[in-house]
Parts: structure tokens; sequence; C-alpha cells
């Protein structure tokens, strides 16, 4: 149990030291002792969340198994539920093609066990086994996604019984975890299986929130489960879901615009009313202190989640719902009695301005102008960070949602003076940290300093949120964002230090890859602050800031033109030390060293005059395959086809020695399911197949050089 509490707290202390814990760890699940194989389930649990997804990778063959086995453990029930929350934890993180090799033998190991306590609980009334393999259910078909098919025939006869009559009030968290179950499979699964019991799960939901006698109390489990439950059903059905609108609307509006009673209190209110758990309390500015009853609070903030549902899937479906819920929004954005709702409120506004835009620009233009006043404001005073960073990520993407000319000169100017404010507190916030580590007293103990380390990860994240903003303003503004971009730029030209943390730096670079890739050229202008850095921190120890300056360097490549032609060449043997590093392809450093490859593909297609290819190619060829980074794998394959389809001897080897090698990186891709199905790099990676198939010989010595996963993979790809 102590390796347990210790994981978040020590992450990078205990990341090396993983193997030699789960070597101690993984023999107590067969100990004599209930308690010792609980502690041990509890341990697997809790690591599988504090270190994924590298815990995964390296231990699913170990842990799948081992969980597995105590799973039968049927006359401790509480063991048996407990290993099946530690899978529900190693599944959630778990990459998919990892996942489905056990697919199988999770699947029969969950089905036996959910007959069996489904039993029990008709004869005997026990549920806690029940209840939890029900969500571990959830979990595994969340992850496995389509090929979670071949069970839904299995299981989901069994959970819609469940949700049909498990009706008691013992029953309602059965009940509420039987729907998140139902609703995770019919998105896991997709439309066009799930239409069977479409209707049906949709008239049982409908039944549980319209009628009466079904009304839900405030504090019923199955309340946080029927918001997700909605949101799901709502993505599954896509336009299907519209018909249900007018019925689900009035409640959800009814409750989503619950006005609580509020009283404004002195000091002496304040003790007296302290003990009644009807009320919260809320100090705003000095001395204002509100009182507000509880009740409807949580219920309120689930509606404002559940609009926020229907505007993101429905879209245009929505659009003649957006004029009364932007007017409900907006003034919840200041909602300070419940965090949930404020977030709900700024969440709402991006997909609502994309429902609003099939009423034309004239509207679109109203209801912006009645948003944008009132977001300003909020990033400008919001109190708590967390629902700070939300409003930040809200307004940058309704920037991108409404594009150039969305903000005017003043509102510009309102909000470059807003992130000069939050830029310098975040550096006197971190000032104050440090200095409270040096001034250390008797009163600092691991609780402070777990609490400064709460504070530094608040604030990294606030700094993610201005980089998504620059990220949102110089992808809709390009080079026009300069001079707004240089009132901030002695911050970020702060953050680039190499005596910031690790984490500023990140995000400086961060910031920076953007202005290369929307200013283009023109960045030279900036070359004298960016460019050493960059280069840099391309041997970073941090991964993170690797990534970043990986992914920087390829931006460089691709969109700095000719005047960047000695940066990318030199940064070629840089990116090719992240790449053949001996532990390049480790969980930790697997993705600085995929987006170092793709910045060799960008720098080699796009920038590549400084630069012999044929010395290069070779090199990189034998770097591939790639499929952790999904964004950067097509970058990565569509320059391999550039390649393929121009002949180049250096890919294609003498008398074409290198096609056996490309079709197994092909297979691979296939097998990995890199790309998506409708991409035009799919395609083309096809026809090229299709091509070397033309030539039945050298085909044959393809194929006998593929494993039997890499064949079937291939012969899938072609046939479809």
């Amino acid at each position: 149990m102590a390796i347990s509490a210790v994981g978040e707290g020590c992450h990078k202390q205990m990341e090396t030291l993983l193997p030699n814990i789960m070597e101690g760890v993984l023999p107590f699940l067969q100990d004599p002792h209930p308690r010792v194989r609980y502690a041990a389930c509890n341990a697997i649990g809790q690591m599988s969340t504090d270190f994924a997804p590298i815990f995964e990778k390296k231990f699913h063959d170990k842990v799948i198994p081992g969980l597995l086995m105590v799973m039968d453990d049927h006359l401790n029930p509480r063991v048996q539920a407990h290993a099946g929350a530690a899978l529900v934890n190693f599944a959630e993180d778990c990459p998919k093609p990892i996942l489905t090799i056990y697919l199988d033998t999770i699947m029969g190991k969950l089905e036996f066990i959910l007959t069996a306590k489904f039993k029990e609980l008709v004869e005997r009334g026990t549920k806690l086994v029940l209840e939890q393999v029900v969500t571990t259910i959830a979990a595994v078909a969340d992850t496995a996604e389509e090929k979670f098919v071949q069970f839904y025939d299995r299981v989901m006869p069994c959970l819609k019984y469940i949700v049909q009559h498990a009706l008691t009030p013992e029953l309602r968290m059965l009940r509420g975890k039987t729907i998140e179950c139902v609703s995770l499979i019919g998105l896991a699964v997709g439309q066009e299986k799930f239409m069977q019991d479409a209707s049906d799960v949709m008239q049982l939901l409908l039944k549980t929130q319209t009628e009466e006698e079904s009304d839900l109390a405030e504090d019923d489990p199955q309340i946080s489960y029927m918001i997700s439950a909605w949101a799901r059903m709502c993505k599954i059905l896509g336009k299907e879901f519209e018909q249900y609108l007018p019925i689900v609307m009035g409640p959800v509006m009814k409750a989503a615009s619950l006005k609580p009673e509020v009283a404004l209190l002195d000091g002496e209110d304040m003790k007296s009313m302290q003990e009644d758990d009807a009320w919260q309390f809320v100090t705003l500015g000095d001395q204002q202190n509100f009182g507000i009853r509880t009740a409807g609070l949580e219920e309120k903030a689930t509606a404002c989640q559940m609009l926020v549902c229907y505007a993101r899937e429905l879209k245009d479906g929505f659009a003649d719902y957006t004029e009364q819920v932007v007017k409900l929004m907006v003034p919840l954005l200041k909602f300070y009695f419940h965090d949930g709702v404020r977030v709900a409120a700024t969440e709402s506004l991006p997909f609502l301005l994309e429902c609003a835009k099939i009423k034309g620009d004239d509207y679109l233009r109203e209801m912006w102008a009645y948003i944008c006043p009132e977001l300003l404001k909020v990033v400008d005073t919001e109190p708590g960070n967390d629902v700070l960073s939300e409003h930040m990520h809200s307004l940058a993407k309704c920037i991108e949602v409404l594009g150039k000319g969305c903000l005017s000169a003043e509102n510009m100017a309102e909000l470059m003076k807003t992130l000069d404010k939050i830029l310098k507190e975040h550096f006197e916030r971190a000032d104050t940290r440090q200095q409270k580590r040096k001034d250390a007293d008797e009163d600092y103990d691991e609780e402070v300093e777990e609490s400064l380390l709460d504070e530094d990860d608040e604030d990294v994240y606030i700094l993610s949120k201005v980089s998504d903003l620059m990220h949102a303003l110089f992808g809709t503004h390009k080079v026009d964002f300069f001079p707004y971009f240089e009132q901030l730029l002695p911050h970020f030209v702060k953050l680039l230090g190499t005596e910031r943390p690790w984490s500023d730096r990140q995000w400086a670079i961060c910031i920076f890859d953007d202005v290369i890739e929307f200013g283009g050229p023109a960045v030279i202008k900036y070359q004298e602050i960016f460019l050493r850095p960059l280069l840099q921190y391309l041997l970073d120890p941090q991964s993170e800031v690797r990534q970043a300056a990986a992914y920087g360097a390829g931006m460089l490549g691709q969109f700095g033109g000719t005047d960047f032609a000695q940066p990318c060449a030199e940064a070629v043997p840089l990116l090719m030390q992240i790449i053949n590093a001996p532990d390049s392809r480790s969980p930790e450093n697997i993705n600085p060293t995929e987006n170092a490859i793709a910045a060799v593909a960008k720098i080699c297609k796009f920038n590549s005059s400084l630069l012999n290819l044929d010395e290069i190619l070779p090199h990189w060829l034998s770097w591939l395959p790639v499929w952790e980074d999904e964004d950067e794998a097509p970058h990565i394959y569509s320059y391999l086809c550039d390649l393929i389809e121009a002949n180049h001897p250096s890919v294609l080897g003498m008398n074409n020695a290198n096609v056996p090698r490309i079709v197994g990186v092909i297979a691979e891709v296939f097998v990995r399911d890199v790309l998506d199905k409708d991409s035009e790099i799919r395609t083309r990676i096809l026809n090229l197949v299709r091509h070397i198939q033309s030539n039945a010989e050298l085909f044959n010595v393809c194929i006998t050089q593929l494993n039997p996963e890499q064949q079937l993979a291939l012969s899938t790809a072609l046939n479809q």
C-alpha cells in the first residue's frame, strides 16, 4: 500500500526503478492472505495510472495474466473486485494494439464472471463484484474500440436486462455503471452495430429522465452516469439524435437555469451556519461572504454539461437552440458557486459558434459580440486556476472557429494586457516558490513541498493554455500577429533561458514552433532569439523538451525557407543523435524519436540544398516503421511515397534490393493501424503495393519475409 501512495509524488525517482518494484510486487498477487493480494492489486492499479503509458508497455505480459488470475478469487469478493478495478486503470491507458493481444482472454474471463455474478445478484442480492465487472468491461471496450464487436452480442443482452430491471434504490449504482457500460460499448463498436439496440437504450434513458415516478434524487449516483451516457448516445446517433431534442431540451434547460438560494453573510452568520451541510460558502474580494444552498447545484452542472455535449455533437442540428443556450451560458461564466458550471459554460461557447454558422454571418457576429467581452473579462478576472485554463482554451477555440478579424484592435489590446499579467504572475509565483524552498525552516516538510509541486503543475498548465492562445492567434493571423506577439516577446525569451525549469523551456519552444510554422520565412527577424536554443535543446535531457525542439526543427525545414538551409543542415546530425541513442525507442523516448524522424523527413523534402540526400536517406529508411505519433506519421509516410514514386535509387536500392524491406514497413503500418482509413496517404501506399504486386516474383519474395500478422494485415488492406 505504501508503494501505491508514493508513486504520484516520487514519479521521476520511481520510474527508473519500476522493473525492480514490479519484481517485488507481482508475487504478492498469489500471497495466501487476501489483504496482501488486495494490496498488490492496489499497487498495480495505482502504478498503471501514475506511470501510464510506460507501465502498460513494459509490464503488460505480467500484469494482465496476474490480475485475471486474482479475478478468479470467488471466495474473497473484495479482492476479486479490486483486481477488476486495477484492470480498469490498466486498460484505460493501455495502447490499443497491446490490449488487443489479450482481448479474447480478458473478455472470456469477464463474460464468465458477469454471468456468475448476475446469477448471484438474482439469488442472493450481492452486487459488489458485478458492479466492478461491468465497469471493467466498459474500460476494455473503450480502449479496444471496433475490436470489441465480436463480444457485443455476448454481453449486451445481460447489460440491457440490468438497466431495465435494476430499479430499487440499492441497485442505483449498479444501474448507473451499467448505463455507462452500454453507452461506452455502443461508442466502441460504432453506429452500424449498435443501432439494433439504440432505440431500446434511448427509451430506457428517456424513461429515467422524464417519468415523474423515476425522479432522480439530487444525490442519486445515476445522474453522473446519465450525463456521460447522453453524450455518448448523441455522438453515436449523430443526426438521428435530433429527433429526441424536443423531449430532452425542456428538462435540461430547466435544470441548467436553476437559480439557487444565495445569501450575503457577515462573519457571525458564517460561523453560525458553518456546520449546515445544506449550504456552502464562497468569499469574493476582501469581506464579501456568500452562502449558497447546495440543493440542485450538481444537477445544474450536469445539465450544463449535457448542453455542451449536444452542441458539440449535433453542430448545425442544434442551431435552433443556440440563442437560448448562449444567453444562459454567458452569464454562467461568473457563476462562482460551482466550478463545474463555469467550466461547462466556457466549454460550450466555441461549439455554439460552430452550430450558429449555418444561421449566417450576421447572426454569428451578433452572437460573438455578446460572448467576446464577457469571455475576455473572465480570462482576466477568474479566481480559480483550473477554471482559468478552461476559459483560455475556450477563447483559443473561439478564435479558431471565427478566424482572423474576430478580435477588434481593442479586444486584442485587452487580451495582450491580460496575457502580460498572466506571464508576469507566472514568474512571480515561481520566484516565490523558489524562495520558500531556499528559506526552508522547521515548518517545511513533505506536505509543504507537495503543495508547492501542485502549484508548479497548475502554473505549467496555465502556460500550456498561453501556448494554445498563441497557436490560435498565429494560426488565424499569421505574420499580422507579429506586432502583438512582440509585446509579449520578453516573457517568451525569459522562458527559453537554460536556467528555467524544463516545462518553461518546453512551452517556450512550442510557442516559437508556431511562430516558425505560421510566420514562414518572415520568422528570420527572430532568429537571434530562438535559433540557438532550438538547436541546443535537441539534446536536452528532458524528453518533452527534445520533442518540442525536434518538432521545431521540422517546422524550420518545412516553412523557414532558404535562409534557414544552414541551420537545417546543422540540425540533422543532432536529430540523428536523438534517433540513434541506445534507448531512443524506449516508451519514455519514443515521442521525441519519432518527431526527430519526421523532422529529418521535412528537412530532406523541403530544405535539403546543403544536404547529401544519398547519404541520409538509407539511414532514414532504416529508422522506419514509426507508429506512436499519429500526427507525425502522415508526414513520414507521405515522404516515403514521394521517394518511391520518384524511383529514388537511395531508397529502392540497387536492383530494387530494398523493396522487401519497404513492403515490411508498409505491412507494419497496417498492423499498427497508423493511418486513417480514408486518408490520401493510405491510398497512395496501397497503390504502390499493388504496383509491386504486378511483379509476382518480386512480390512473393516480399511476402515470404513478412510474419503472419503482417501478411494478414497487408492482405486485408489490399482487399478492402
